[in-house]
């Protein structure tokens, strides 16, 4: 008799493929890094097979592992549809969702996929903007939700902490060693800026501001170009790049606070579900300095 799929282990396959990162998976399914590693293991001894190739750095699926990716994807969309049929009420309507480059792309895809699997007649209108550009759009009711970095003007309920931290390019390394630093940052009035120039004046580190830009993508392109080093959520760190710190003699950044803010006119039932689904998927603890 073929042994039965637990679909707790798929869900833990599914988080560490998504993530690349047994950590990061961790935190996503809500376990230790040991308890996912061990279903992990108990996944490949029940197959009898190896469902991911692992070094100190990356950590890949292997041709068995890509397989098994789509059939688990499947079966979990499936169970998240038979509950949503049984239990949920039709839900229909338009919500218009805001959010940082990166945030949007390292954070809220997998929310968006589940939330779309549990309520699939309702309609998402995405608006990529910077977290200082999409406050007044909350006040000015065009958006219902927008996930964000927190700051004196722009709160919400609070998400998850995320480091920010140095990167620059693999084939230009010297780069982060020139005095001053060639620096690239974000737009003035970004939270993500001021926490970088804080480190750097603390530090006594000569830098120049040599681009400034309100896009993740425009950042990246410095780093590519080997002609800045940038300071980035590290969720939002492709593995092209190379991270930096003290070994480069650059300083510790504070991290920055997401979180999930409402305008006034989110009073509805499909904001609601929407914000409950980012808050319980992207939440990790607070980090205390």
């Amino acid at each position: 008799m073929n042994p039965e799929f637990d679909l707790d282990l798929l869900r833990s396959f599914v988080a560490v493929a998504d993530a690349g990162s047994f950590t990061r998976a961790a935190v996503t399914v809500h376990r230790s890094q040991a308890a996912v590693s061990m279903q992990i293991k108990r996944l490949e001894l029940m197959l009898g097979t190896t469902l991911f190739t692992r070094d100190t750095r990356n950590l890949a699926l292997t041709r068995p592992g890509n397989t098994l990716l789509e059939y688990a994807r499947r079966a979990l969309d499936l169970q998240e549809e038979a509950w949503s049929a049984l239990v949920r009420p039709e839900v229909t309507g338009r919500v218009a969702l805001g959010a940082p480059d990166d945030y949007m792309a390292a954070l809220l895809s997998p929310v968006l996929r589940r939330f779309s699997t549990l309520y699939p007649h309702v309609e998402i209108e995405i608006v990529c903007a910077q977290s200082v550009a999409l406050g007044p759009m909350l006040a000015d009711n065009k958006i219902d939700l927008a996930l964000v970095t927190r700051d004196r003007k722009l709160r919400g309920e609070f998400v998850r902490s995320e480091d920010m931290v140095w990167v620059g390019s693999a084939t230009d390394p010297a780069t982060a060693t020139l005095s001053p630093l060639p620096v690239g940052l974000y737009e003035h009035g970004s939270v993500a800026r001021a926490h970088t120039v804080a480190a750097l004046d603390a530090a006594r580190i000569r830098y120049r501001a040599a681009y400034s830009s309100a896009s993740l993508m425009g950042l990246m392109a410095t780093v590519e170009a080997g002609i800045a080093v940038v300071a980035l959520t590290r969720c939002s760190v492709p593995p092209r790049f190379v991270v930096l710190g003290e070994a480069q003699g650059l300083p510790k950044i504070e991290p920055l606070d997401i979180v999930v803010a409402r305008s006034v006119k989110s009073n509805r039932p499909i904001c609601d579900y929407l914000a409950q689904q980012m808050a319980q998927d992207l939440a990790v603890p607070r980090q205390r300095g």
